[in-house]
């Protein structure tokens, strides 16, 4: 909206043009998200604990957990709304890349929203029923994947990018595109959902993962950069920027009330939310298969309930002590602070290994 008063402003004095450049504008959806959820942050904590909105705690959980319960929940609406007014503000609205990470973010946290209703109302940790969630989920993404399908307006919006491989690259067709992008869409999404189990654990490697994805979305939707670098140019896939300094910020905001010990959990209004709109992003600079890189954290979350579910029903055995994986550490002895500051390096290390592949081909 911004974008377009700064473009009439233009006419009376030039100095408004700087406004056009990309990169102040995902600068000022960093600072734009963050000022919002410093104010609006205590006033949130504060109506959901007053309304009592606080946090179920598993009873087959960590010892160390019990403590939590009754901690406000549902702190993620706040991400997802400070993001979807920031990006609203300083990004191009005639953008269909902007639409379409803001809208999938929007559709997934509505279902994490219901979610946590149902937690909240029935006062028990379970919510949606599995099939439920998965409904709607891939109703969400289906949906998403065939728009993107047919609106795509080039080649390279479909084509399969392999990592650290400079000419090996795969059109997928329809149904390789429309699969591919719903897997990594729920994928992504249930993923940060599982690693959203300690405080802080979740957030702070989604910032790191979109910030590596906004710099793929800036190069991509560059001619020159793309052509220097050796990947598909993306006409107007730059602009999501915006949106990834605004998920930035809005996620820095809220781990200044998320870090240990928490005063306010996401829920899963934000971590499938945020889940969602890593996936669409991946999808829209072509970077499935380095998001599966960087995202190294989640897909080892989800890994290892998936192996404990599958060898607890084939052999009666536990591979873990407890899934996902950050809980069986816990149980080992780990201190939460510990296993959650691990687990950031682990991102850094691998963000920079997803980010290598722009130069390494």
């Amino acid at each position: 909206m911004l974008l377009y008063l700064t473009e009439y402003l233009t006419q009376f004095h030039s100095g408004f043009s700087v406004f056009q450049y990309l990169t102040l504008r995902g600068i000022l959806g960093v600072l734009t998200a963050l000022i919002i959820s410093f104010i609006v942050g205590p006033y949130m904590i504060r109506k959901l604990s007053f309304h009592q909105i606080g946090q179920n705690i598993r009873d087959d959980g960590p010892e160390s957990h019990f403590s939590k319960a009754g901690t406000p929940t549902m702190g993620g609406a706040l991400i997802i709304v400070t993001i979807a007014i920031s990006t609203l503000l300083w990004s191009d609205l005639s953008n269909r890349f902007v639409w379409l990470v803001l809208v999938t973010t929007l559709l997934f946290g509505i279902i994490g929203a219901v979610d946590d209703y149902k937690k909240l109302v029935y006062g028990n940790s379970k919510g949606l029923s599995v099939a439920q969630k998965y409904l709607w989920q891939s109703i969400a993404a289906l949906g998403v994947a065939t728009f993107m399908y047919f609106t795509a307006s080039s080649p390279a919006e479909t084509t399969l990018i392999i990592p650290f491989f400079k000419d090996f690259a795969f059109e997928l067709g329809m149904v390789g595109f429309i699969v591919l992008s719903y897997f990594v869409i729920v994928g992504t999404s249930n993923a940060v959902n599982l690693t959203d189990g300690l405080d802080g654990l979740a957030i702070l490697p989604t910032v790191m993962v979109c910030v590596a994805l906004g710099i793929f979305a800036y190069v991509t939707g560059h001619i020159k950069f793309a052509e220097y670098l050796g990947i598909p140019y993306i006409r107007g896939v730059g602009e999501v920027v915006v949106f990834c300094g605004a998920l930035a910020g809005a996620g820095l905001g809220f781990l200044w009330f998320n870090a240990y010990p928490a005063q306010v959990f996401m829920g899963d209004v934000g971590a499938l939310g945020l889940g969602a709109g890593l996936g669409v992003l991946a999808i829209a600079v072509r970077q499935e298969l380095v998001l599966f890189i960087m995202g190294g954290i989640f897909v080892m979350e989800a890994v290892s309930v998936i192996l404990q579910v599958a060898s607890y029903k084939l052999t009666g055995k536990r591979i873990f002590r407890m899934a996902p994986l950050h809980h069986h550490y816990e149980l080992k002895g780990w201190p939460e602070p510990r296993v959650i500051v691990r687990f950031w390096i682990i991102t850094v290390i691998l963000v920079l290994i997803g980010l290598s592949t722009l130069k390494l081909r």
